[in-house]
């Protein structure tokens, strides 16, 4: 395997680590910063937002260009987005360096896999782009951690300058190993990304990923100040909670994807999906106990991620039906999808919070997650009538 996937690779966990990272240092934050918890929850809700138009319309914008060019414009664009969050003036400053370095995050893992299937041989480019997403998994289990460990020590202004410089790495990387002359597909026009837009059992699938990653991030945004002011830990405590979580994470991926293989993607998110109700109506009852906290913590992770696979490889079965010359493009905005639930769930979790306390997120999560349950159960029925019509 060529090492420009490793600068790929170390990208992705720069990344991942700046996306996540918020969440263990949101009490620390929203109290440097003299704004309410909700309020620093938007730092979550806008980053995602700023993934959610990347992704699709600056990918498409800039799909005519070099690729490599394209990356290197994009991490540069991210190295400067954590550099304002670093020396942040302000909470609105800091608004807009999230929103930068969300819009980074579009578009990389939007070019990134079309990279790095580019650098190796047709059949290693699933080997490929495993290699560039394991940047993102190994950000979940030690770098979003290690940041919050950074951020509680240091202050979190260290952890922005920690991820601003691998990001610079990263872009070095990039610059001296990939090459300039890399096949591109034909852009997808925008033309095509409306098309998408318009298949009514995509629009369904969307539905599902936003709302079901919705539900989870109306709790999870605030789970370092339930754990601080509920459960009653101290906040160095809690990074090591998130390296729990993160462990989670890792294995619901892996345990997710297999059962989605093994039994289908609709009988396998109907499994993840009440699982995840069941453990979020969970956490309302045992966040009190710290104990039972964490171990309700280490199976959220696993539910909580676990459904990524599945939503993916059921995109993709439907684009092939639907959509066959714009299977990327259906692809592509179901990780808009997955974003815009971030941005939706953590938002909507700060109106509750202000509106009714920390510990009514877990329930109102899991009535959300119900409802992509619901959602799910319709569209196996629908092709289960399509199969028979």
């Amino acid at each position: 395997m060529p090492l420009a996937l490793l600068a790929l690779a170390l990208s992705a966990f720069a990344i991942g680590t700046t996306e996540f990272v918020i969440v263990g240092l949101l009490p620390t934050m929203a109290q440097d910063l003299n704004v309410s918890i909700p309020s620093a929850g938007l730092l979550v809700s806008l980053y995602a937002l700023g993934v959610a138009i990347g992704a699709p319309v600056l990918t498409a914008l800039t799909g005519k260009w070099n690729r490599k060019k394209v990356l290197l414009s994009v991490m540069a664009l991210f190295v400067v987005g954590n550099l304002v969050a670093w020396q942040a003036p302000s909470f609105q400053a800091l608004i807009v360096a999230r929103i930068l370095t969300g819009l980074a995050h579009g578009v990389f893992f939007s070019i990134g896999s079309t990279i790095a299937t580019g650098l190796v041989s047709k059949e290693k480019a699933a080997s490929a782009i495993a290699i560039m997403f394991t940047g993102l998994t190994v950000a979940l289990v030690t770098g979003v951690p290690l940041g919050t460990f950074i951020g509680q020590q240091f202050g979190w202004e260290a952890t922005f300058l920690t991820v601003s410089v691998l990001g610079l790495v990263a872009m070095f990387g990039s610059a001296l190993l990939i090459p300039n002359n890399l096949q591109q597909a034909k852009p997808a026009k925008i033309s095509a990304q409306l098309k998408v837009l318009t298949q009514p059992r995509l629009l369904l699938v969307y539905a599902i990923t936003a709302i079901g990653y919705g539900g989870t991030f109306v709790a999870f945004t605030y789970l370092a100040p339930i754990l601080n002011q509920i459960t009653g830990l101290d906040t160095r405590v809690i990074g090591l909670i998130m390296l729990v979580y993160g462990v989670s994470v890792a294995i619901g991926n892996i345990w997710g994807g297999k059962m989605a293989d093994k039994m289908g993607p609709i009988k396998a998110l109907t499994i993840i999906f009440i699982g995840l109700a069941a453990i979020l109506l969970a956490f309302s009852l045992t966040a009190v106990n710290p104990l039972a906290a964490i171990i309700t913590i280490l199976l959220w992770g696993a539910f909580a991620f676990g459904n990524v696979p599945g939503l993916q490889v059921y995109v993709v079965k439907l684009a092939e039906k639907y959509t066959p010359d714009a299977v990327d493009v259906a692809s592509g905005l179901n990780i808009a999808a997955f974003n815009i639930g971030i941005a939706l769930g953590a938002w909507g979790g700060g109106v509750i919070v202000e509106r009714s306390g920390l510990m009514t997120t877990p329930w109102v999560g899991a009535i959300v997650v119900l409802i992509a349950l619901l959602l799910t159960r319709f569209s196996g029925a629908l092709d289960r009538k399509a199969m028979t019509s």
